[in-house]
């Protein structure tokens, strides 16, 4: 469990503005997410580091489960460089897991082989609601010391990204006890007691506000809120359950990273294309999208206002290379025509996967969509320039 591990009483979470890092060598993600132009489409993969990849595993072994890799800041620095030794990534993610608030709360969470996470207390009834509150950012120490520990070790390779679970995809978890496929639970609770629902949700957002200001303090270039499971809500509570926490996240959130430069803010919904409308507002730089979102319509509809991310279909990966090759140029082109203009800021696209990578995944398919998003992206940046001039 978390909460059996040894705090590090004398640093305290926020000791470590004014540290200094190496300065970035490839800063293409970041300027991306500015809407700035860039050479060529920056690539990050949603669970790059992880259980594609052999060495992962092996690492995995040696930590002895999960949460030994994750609270373990050698072993989660070891694996969040891994992918970035095989494939030229443009961002670096920490290696953790978006539950790690709910359990700093006391719910006790465990990983039991092939069944996923599982919290010891659920929350649904008065009494485990109002038990709840935003924990001691300290119990999450080892996640902030991985983030310093890997920053370092990128050494300015590329940025590194941090993240939570939104509050309403923590809420399902705390609620359903572990992932469900219905969440008959949760949305149970949320019909019947909205008010225990929101209050939920309140506490949440507070948590990963908190939660988030700590990585950027301890070195977080950007910093992503995954709402997994907003797309299962029907039209109307999406609004009211998942985007209004995000909103209210978005707005605690610092502006400023350790360094003195900005930290460009990710919102990514699952299932939530068809609310493109609703979130163009929202106070963030990038607006990630799963594989059932068109690009081109996507960038229609958000304009000028935001970046956009994604979106390939995870499973394109198991065609044969000169597939996925194909496929990673469709992307692109429903983007449509780069912004080139380094003179101001523009649309701009940030290639990732619909969701994340399949533990089923082969490297080498990896290694072939990387390959041909960066070479199809200059293209695509060249022949605008040419007709442009």
């Amino acid at each position: 469990m978390l909460l059996g591990i040894v705090l590090n009483t004398k640093a305290r979470v926020g000791d470590n503005q004014g540290m200094s890092f190496a300065p970035l060598t490839n800063d293409t993600f970041l300027r991306a997410c500015r809407r700035q132009a860039t050479d060529y489409t920056p690539l990050w993969l949603m669970r790059q580091a992880g259980r594609y990849l052999p060495e992962y595993k092996a690492t995995r072994a040696k930590a002895g489960s999960f949460m030994g890799l994750a609270t373990n800041v050698d072993y989660a620095t070891e694996v969040t460089l891994q992918p970035l030794e095989r494939f030229p990534l443009d961002a670096a993610i920490l290696f953790s897991d978006i539950l790690t608030v709910p359990d700093a709360m006391g719910l006790g969470l465990s990983f039991a082989e092939g069944e996923g996470p599982r919290f010891a207390k659920v929350v649904r009834d008065e009494a485990a609601v109002a038990a709840l509150a935003v924990p001691d950012m300290d119990k999450l120490r080892y996640v902030f010391d991985a983030v310093t520990s890997i920053r370092k070790a990128l050494n300015g390779r590329v940025p590194l990204i941090g993240f939570s679970g939104s509050p309403w995809t923590l809420a399902c978890y705390m609620t359903e006890g572990k992932g469900s496929d219905d969440y008959r639970t949760v949305k149970s609770l949320m019909y019947s007691r909205p008010d225990l629902m929101h209050r939920i949700l309140e506490v949440n957002a507070d948590s990963v506000a908190a939660y988030l200001n700590a990585q950027i303090d301890a070195g977080a270039q950007a910093v992503m809120i995954f709402d997994s499971w907003g797309g299962v809500l029907a039209d109307g509570a999406f609004q009211q359950f998942s985007l209004a926490y995000t909103k209210r996240v978005l707005a605690k959130l610092k502006r400023t990273g350790v360094d003195g430069t900005d930290v460009p803010r990710i919102v990514f919904t699952k299932g939530g294309g068809i609310w493109l409308e609703d979130m163009k507002p929202l106070d963030c730089e990038v607006l990630g999208l799963d594989w059932t979102a068109n690009l081109a319509k996507a960038r229609a509809i958000v304009g000028d206002s935001k970046a956009l991310q994604g979106n390939i279909d995870p499973n394109v990966l198991f065609a044969p290379p000169e597939k996925v090759a194909e496929q990673a140029k469709a992307v692109l082109d429903s983007f449509g025509t780069p912004h080139v203009d380094k003179t101001t800021t523009g649309p701009t696209h940030i290639f990732n996967l619909g969701h994340g990578i399949s533990q089923f995944t082969p490297p080498e398919h990896v290694a072939a969509l990387v390959e041909a998003v960066h070479s199809h992206s200059r293209a695509m940046r060249q022949s605008a320039i040419a007709k442009a001039g």
